[in-house]
């Protein structure tokens, strides 16, 4: 029985202490784009992604498996091209999403955002698909249907299942494998409508160097990661943050102060989506929400350019966070 082509990048990941080795950016997008193109056997995928999951995958790893995931969707013909690309994960298990309400103040303000997602791997969260939704907020339905969106209202959110169902279907294999893939840095990366910012909230600290590298590998102009709460875009203002940066091809770092004096913040027992609505419209004064909003919204700011400094940043997103339509989560037109 003749080999199967894919079982040389396994035995890459696999041929013992001295021999086994990182897979270089032109073997990754090869064997990534084999995995999208149906090529590969299931008991292949299974072992190709928790050996790349017990060394951890490499920043030209990560490259090259973005570059054939990229290259599998195909951008719809004349797609508006969105200002931030946001990336949405992880779901939300301690605290609500206030990031949305961050998102909805930059549209307000002429930001075009594509937004993408999971709509759920893990059990007991809540994911942005179904926070959109008890908003009362779109939730678009293909890749052709959101550029639509951006051009009409300037925000488009769109589950993964939709963008990329192979991906999906990875992404869900989380229960059955046990562990994260490769593929959960992957799609944050995607950017599939190629806006000129990139903003990639992460949980586990060590991979911050992965994206950051990745990022700049991928050519991405202005870039920016950090540990967001649970994962997601959303800054923990009880507690000072690191963001690494990509700009113009060099890599670098912005240190944001502690916005809360209480380092502490309970876990949320009730994750009562309307609270956000209840923020928005001012009938609910949440301290931590609102610093978390306004937090992210910082973090965003300076990745646009619209502040020179984290300082900056910071007073404008509270200003932007008071002059918001109070009225309705009105789309910007």
């Amino acid at each position: 029985m003749a080999e199967h082509e894919f079982a040389k990048y396994i035995r890459i990941l696999a041929r013992g202490k001295t021999k086994s080795r990182s897979l270089t950016g032109e073997e990754a997008e090869a064997a990534m784009a084999m995995v999208l193109g149906g090529e590969v056997e299931p008991e292949q995928l299974g072992a190709f992604l928790m050996l790349m999951r017990l060394k951890e995958e490499t920043a030209e790893e990560v490259t090259g498996f973005t570059r054939a995931a990229r290259a599998s969707l195909g951008l719809p013909s004349g797609a508006p091209v969105p200002d931030l690309d946001w990336s949405s994960y992880a779901g939300k298990r301690r605290q609500l999403p206030w990031f949305l309400l961050a998102a909805m103040v930059l549209v307000q303000g002429g930001v075009r955002i594509f937004m993408h997602g999971t709509d759920g791997h893990t059990e007991g969260r809540l994911y942005t698909g179904a926070a959109l939704s008890a908003l009362g907020l779109p939730v678009t339905r293909s890749l052709d249907e959101a550029a639509v969106a951006i051009g009409e209202t300037g925000f488009a959110y769109l589950p993964l299942g939709q963008l990329s169902p192979k991906l999906d279907k990875i992404i869900n294999l989380k229960p059955i494998l046990g562990l994260r893939s490769p593929v959960h840095t992957v799609a944050r990366l995607l950017n599939p409508l190629r806006a000129p910012h990139l903003l990639q909230g992460i949980f586990h600290p060590s991979f911050m160097p992965i994206h950051q590298q990745a990022m700049r590998l991928l050519g991405e102009p202005a870039a920016m990661v950090f540990r967001g709460e649970g994962g997601e875009i959303e800054r923990r203002p009880n507690k000072a943050l690191s963001v690494s940066t990509v700009h113009a091809g060099t890599c670098g770092e912005d240190h944001w102060p502690a916005s809360l004096a209480d380092p502490l913040q309970a876990e949320d027992g009730e994750m009562d989506i309307g609270r956000l609505a209840a923020v928005w419209s001012g009938a609910d004064d949440d301290a931590y929400g609102i610093a978390a909003i306004t937090g992210t919204l910082a973090i965003a700011l300076k990745l646009l350019g619209r502040a020179d400094n984290v300082e900056t940043a910071q007073r404008e997103a509270e200003v932007l966070w008071q002059a918001r339509n109070h009225a309705r989560m009105a789309l910007a037109v």
